[in-house]
């Protein structure tokens, strides 16, 4: 018999440090992400820095298909809660645009301006927006952080209105953070501030989904073995909740290129988040 034990809570959630060349991401996904943005936007088809708030970071992208959308999807980053926006990612709306769906990437307020609850506020608020603006069923991804995120959108206690609640059809969380506890006993923890009653009340494994959710766990099978317990974790309570769900470990993927499917109409995960 062999007994699991974590003593180093910041290595088990380190991906750069743990990745041959690890050093390479956020940074490698600026020029694709700046090239597919202003290729939208030289074709008519971006519109940029929409405010869905009063906060200085309370903007999203969104990105148009030719002809009129099939429905909506929305990708939120990753950055664990007090890192990055939007602008790295802007690449990753084309396989669902090239699908003939409109792409909204919101930025959101950083840990430690903000608490995390605070921040699913704010991405509830996001999704409404987009959800006015476009019409049609809504689908929702995010990575690692933003993982944690849209998982919280179709948590029972989500924050969006019941309207938009009942055009969601499918969530892909990527590398999802679902249970918070871990957080706390890392050094981020001095940023994020997270204490007992907001782990449970933020933690998508520690609440029930909303009626009728339907999401993919979705994790690289070369990630750290938090990321792969945290995918499967999700995905096994709430399926014993009543939630339509499933867990995946993309083959040859770690933490950074495992979003780049969707990039791609043709990829699996592209194909998986549109029901395709």
């Amino acid at each position: 018999m062999i007994l699991h034990h974590i003593s180093d809570w910041d290595n088990a959630y380190a991906n750069g440090v743990n990745i041959p060349g690890g050093d390479r991401w956020p940074a490698a996904w600026v020029g694709p992400a700046q090239a597919y943005r202003d290729g939208a936007l030289a074709a008519g088809r971006a519109k940029i820095g929409i405010a869905y708030g009063d906060g200085e970071r309370n903007q999203l992208d969104l990105f148009l298909p030719e002809g009129e959308a099939k429905g909506l999807v929305v990708f939120v980053h990753g950055g664990f809660w007090h890192r990055l926006d939007r602008s790295f990612w802007s690449h990753l709306a084309k396989g669902s645009v090239d699908s003939g769906y409109a792409v909204a990437m919101p930025s959101y307020t950083l840990c430690p301006d903000i608490r995390i609850g605070g921040i699913t506020a704010e991405v509830g608020r996001a999704v409404e927006k987009a959800a006015g603006m476009i019409g049609g069923p809504i689908f929702l991804t995010g990575h690692s952080a933003g993982g944690h995120l849209v998982s919280r959108m179709v948590s029972a206690t989500s924050p969006l209105p019941q309207a938009v609640r009942e055009r969601i059809r499918h969530v892909v969380s990527i590398s999802g953070v679902h249970d918070l506890r871990p957080m706390m006993r890392t050094a981020m923890n001095e940023v994020l501030k997270i204490d007992d009653a907001e782990a449970v009340s933020e933690s998508p494994a520690l609440l029930p989904p909303m009626a009728g959710a339907r999401i993919t766990c979705w994790v690289g099978a070369g990630e750290r073995a938090e990321f792969i317990r945290q995918n499967a974790l999700l995905a096994n309570i709430w399926t014993g909740l009543g939630a339509e769900t499933a867990a995946i470990e993309e083959p040859d993927r770690h933490h950074f290129n495992v979003v780049d499917g969707l990039a791609d109409a043709a990829h699996p995960l592209t194909r998986t988040l549109l029901g395709a």
